[in-house]
């Protein structure tokens, strides 16, 4: 029976979503009230202020604000980003809940964690990682704001992430499987900070 209430509820949050705007975009998220919008050093901010963890079933994130774009074959993402425990996500290519890909940027090296700090692939099942464990965490200890970008181009199916200006080589991968969709912000089951997001849509290569 609980097992059962859980997949109602789950359920319920995933069909009443609701919007949110800001950054010059109106956002899908699943529960307006986990998330607060205010301005902070002269920019809006977006505040993750509710951590939630997957739904029952396929181990996926659903804490994420959904940018409501058409879907892009080749984009960037310019965003200052504040992570308020060990990480936050970068979504891509989302075509829906069950097919989307993920950067999750941590304070963990993937080496040590190889569920963090790499580029993950949703395909209707468990989210796979798509990305090598090499090199340093995307983010130091300790909560700060970084700049982040993210480039993304669906033709070449490649994906690459630098953190305040730096490559990180966990969060390079390649998915010929989703060529376009929409991006989104959030984290896996943590909280986290946002502002100054830019979307651009890019020429593929």
């Amino acid at each position: 029976m609980r097992i059962l209430a859980a997949l109602l509820a789950a359920c319920g949050m995933l069909h009443a979503a609701d919007t949110l705007n800001i950054f010059g975009y109106r956002w899908t998220v699943p529960v307006s009230s986990d998330w607060k919008v205010d301005q902070e050093d002269g920019a809006q901010t977006l505040h993750l202020i509710a951590a939630r963890g997957p739904l029952p079933g396929p181990r996926r994130p659903i804490q994420f604000a959904l940018a409501e774009t058409p879907g892009l074959q080749a984009v960037s993402i310019d965003a200052e980003v504040r992570p308020l425990g060990h990480s936050l996500i970068f979504v891509f290519a989302h075509r829906d809940p069950a097919h989307f890909d993920y950067a999750h940027l941590s304070t963990d090296a993937a080496k040590s964690e190889p569920v963090h700090n790499g580029i993950f692939h949703v395909y209707g099942g468990e989210r796979v990682r798509i990305s090598p464990e090499d090199g340093p965490a995307a983010f130091s200890a300790g909560s700060r704001w970084y700049h982040v970008r993210l480039d993304f181009d669906g033709a070449s199916g490649t994906v690459d992430v630098t953190v305040d200006q730096r490559s990180v080589p966990a969060l390079h991968a390649v998915d010929l499987s989703l060529r376009s969709g929409r991006i989104g912000i959030g984290s896996f089951d943590e909280t986290a900070e946002f502002r100054n997001i830019k979307i651009n849509e890019a020429a593929s290569r």
